[in-house]
């Protein structure tokens, strides 16, 4: 099976796995007296009455309930949010990678107005107005209206996507805010209940918003199974895919079907406000612990549905806590941990990793300019082979741009590293261990030096500069490669020799 039918068949899946998760949807929430509706409309009214009562602390009976999930309705919202959490953190990775982060966002308040629509529409026919099916429907088409009109702007104009994004959402919502006021005018049509799209309201989930979710779950992990390979390339170097032949657009809109589906499905466990963190923050939070694409989904998946655990969990045990924002507010938790303590790109990580590479770089500029000045002044004399004397501190502290306390510093950190051997104030000497070192980084970085001059072009006055900024990062392996590549011209058994001056003046 070719990609494009690859992309054909999970589209009709797609589609599919919805129509029948919303026929389903029909018979839980009709009846005689349209208790869909209702129940939507009490939980409005519950919402809208202002009652603010104070939380308290809930007993190790009720813990104990939550966390084994003994009561029905408690184990069908948990589930459910940890079901749309590994769902938002599939397509939330990919929605990141893509850049196009704010389109989920963008995505969302443009269900609004499809809300807000297929109720007037549904209350003029003399319907209830507040048929969840039709609701969600109607939050599809717009929604697809506004990420349509996105990807619109862009192609065939010069605004760029975030400016796109901006309007498309700004508008749509706006339209969507006017037609809830209208519905105000409209005899015999309310529009308490309908914050429930806007807020999210988890408690009122039932057991086919529960199969709704597992269906559309299934379809996003069994579509980011098949297309992984085409996702990749569209998110990470689209150009070079136009170049093979893959289908860009086709792929771009498969992936705007799927967060949508997300969007719609997840209303009304967070809202379609807080549905954008629910499908960024996962991603964004795994992002800190890897750079590989395969482990972040994994590691995205599991974020957001541990975040969809907590927060339903959390919301089950204070029943004033609304589900929606406290699941966001768990997800922005491991969000904080991750980006202080993340093994690949947390703030921890990296001050450490700076830290080490900062004292990694001062032991290779003091071993270097101490080997520096010993070859400069016994090659003065004449000297072929090279011994480990001392010399004297002002000719090292002009070498570089040191000043006293840096310079005291570092010849103390290479005294405790047994790079130093004497430092009395006036003169310095290597240890044997610290000058076969300095030697070695001594010919690594003129090794470079040569290759920036020979293949780079890079004028030899300027290089020891450029070379200063990689040769602290060359491993063995590249070390290799350039000796490899230099061994025609060069004698790489040896130290070559500076392809620039080094000390200008030697003091006798």
């Amino acid at each position: 099976m070719n990609m494009l039918s690859r992309v054909v068949v999970i589209l009709l899946v797609l589609f599919g796995v919805q129509s029948l998760a919303s026929a389903s949807l029909v018979d839980d929430h009709d009846g005689p007296a349209d208790q869909g509706g209702e129940r939507i409309e009490l939980m409005g009214s519950q919402l809208k009455s202002g009652a603010v009562r104070s939380i308290e602390a809930p007993s190790w009976i009720d813990v104990r309930e939550v966390l084994l999930l003994k009561n029905y309705n408690t184990r069908l919202v948990v589930l459910s949010t940890m079901i749309l959490g590994v769902a938002a953190g599939l397509v939330g990775s990919f929605l990141l990678l893509r850049k196009r982060s704010l389109m989920g966002d963008a995505l969302s308040h443009a269900c609004l107005p499809g809300i807000a629509l297929v109720f007037i529409l549904m209350v003029m026919v003399g319907g209830g107005g507040k048929n969840l099916v039709g609701l969600l429907l109607g939050a599809s088409i717009t929604g697809v209206m506004g990420v349509g009109m996105v990807m619109l702007i862009s192609k065939t104009s010069r605004v760029k996507d975030d400016a796109a994004m901006g309007i498309v959402l700004s508008v749509f919502f706006g339209v969507g805010i006017a037609l809830l006021a209208m519905i105000q005018t409209v005899p015999g049509a309310s529009s308490a209940g309908l914050e429930k799209f806007i807020y999210g309201q988890a408690a009122s989930m039932v057991m086919q918003d529960f199969l709704l979710l597992t269906g559309v779950a299934l379809v996003i992990a069994i579509a980011c199974l098949f297309l992984l390979k085409e996702f990749t390339l569209l998110c990470f170097d689209q150009h070079f895919g136009k170049v093979l032949g893959v289908p860009i657009n086709l792929l771009d809109m498969v992936m705007m079907a799927l967060v949508a589906a997300v969007t719609v499905v997840g209303m009304q466990a967070v809202g379609l406000i807080l549905i954008i963190a629910y499908l960024i923050t996962p991603a964004a939070t795994a992002r800190f612990w890897t750079d590989d694409l395969k482990t972040m989904l994994k590691l995205s998946s599991v974020f957001g549905a541990l975040s969809g655990w907590l927060g339903a969990s959390l919301s089950a045990l204070l029943p004033n806590m609304p589900a929606g924002a406290v699941i966001v507010l768990m997800a922005a938790s491991l969000f904080l941990f991750s980006m202080l303590f993340g093994t690949s790109r947390g703030i921890v990580k990296r001050a450490f990793s700076h830290r080490q590479l900062t004292i990694k770089v001062g032991r290779q500029h003091l071993l270097r300019a101490v080997f520096e000045i010993i070859e400069a002044h016994q090659q003065s004399r004449g000297h072929t082979a090279l011994s480990n004397n001392p010399i004297d501190f002002e000719s090292l502290l002009k070498h570089r741009s040191w000043s006293q306390s840096n310079l005291h510093a570092l010849l103390r950190r290479g005294k405790r590293e047994d790079h130093i051997q004497l430092f009395d104030g006036s003169s310095v000497s290597l240890t044997e261990s610290g000058f076969g070192e300095a030697a070695r980084i001594t010919r690594n970085h003129r090794l470079w030096e040569i290759f920036l001059i020979t293949h780079a072009d890079i004028a030899p006055s300027h290089v020891d500069r450029d070379a200063d900024s990689v040769e602290h990062i060359l491993s063995p392996e590249m070390v290799r490669e350039l000796e490899s590549i230099l061994e025609e011209s060069v004698d790489t058994q040896v130290i070559p020799p500076s392809p620039h001056t080094v000390v200008e003046e030697v003091t006798s």
